[in-house]
């Protein structure tokens, strides 16, 4: 079976919607949104389909789209929508790999008796964690190494996002025990292109294929 990965984030914000497009273009994967929340500008799976070059095959549609952005919970609620935490069910992806990215972190509420996490639990699929480096990361990326780790998820590695941090970096990676994977810096201008280099020399494909 090819290669199933959840992304998830220590928050909101922290740029995984961009990993993930760097990380599909470079292991050549599909992906998978499973909800979107917010669509007034373009949504995570547009941004990552071009940023990611991927073709129409290569973009499983969302199971969920809601209008605002907040927490799917909330978000569903003002559309009159109930979240069905049952039909979130991983597609099969043909031969590629699948990436498939959550929403702000692992606790964000699905239904009021769901968070993202338990869904993960259910997939128990491989997960990167992506973590900012700016102040407070030591706290979020531990305490969401924590919650994996008691649902018995496995965590392939900690993927850090933004300006270079050595201290806090390995302080996560040595205290939470997970492997470094690599930093990927802010981009400007952030094009395909730009991308898809930098993501080249930060990241190594086999990391996350082993």
């Amino acid at each position: 079976m090819s290669s199933r990965i959840v992304v998830t984030g220590t928050g909101t914000g922290v740029g995984k919607t961009v990993f993930s497009a760097g990380l599909a273009h470079l292991i050549e994967a599909s992906y998978w949104k499973p909800i979107q929340a917010g669509l007034e500008e373009a949504t995570d799976t547009e941004l990552v389909t071009r940023l990611g070059n991927l073709s129409a095959d290569r973009v499983m549609p969302e199971l969920y789209r809601l209008r605002t952005p907040a927490a799917p919970l909330h978000s569903a609620e003002l559309d009159g929508i109930r979240i069905d935490a049952d039909s979130l069910n991983v597609p099969v992806a043909g031969e590629r790999p699948l990436i498939i990215e959550g929403a702000g972190g692992l606790m964000v509420p699905l239904t009021n008796s769901t968070l993202y996490i338990d869904i993960f639990e259910r997939w128990q699929l491989p997960v990167v964690l992506c973590a900012s480096t700016e102040l407070g990361t030591i706290n979020h990326s531990l305490l969401s190494i924590e919650a994996l780790r008691k649902r018995q998820i496995r965590i392939l590695g900690i993927a850090f996002i933004g300006r270079r941090n050595p201290d806090s970096e390995s302080a996560i990676c040595d205290i939470g025990r997970v492997r470094w994977l690599g930093r990927l810096p802010w981009i400007e201008p952030l094009t395909a292109d730009t991308l898809h280099c930098v993501f080249k020399n930060s990241f190594v494909r086999n990391d996350f294929l082993a």
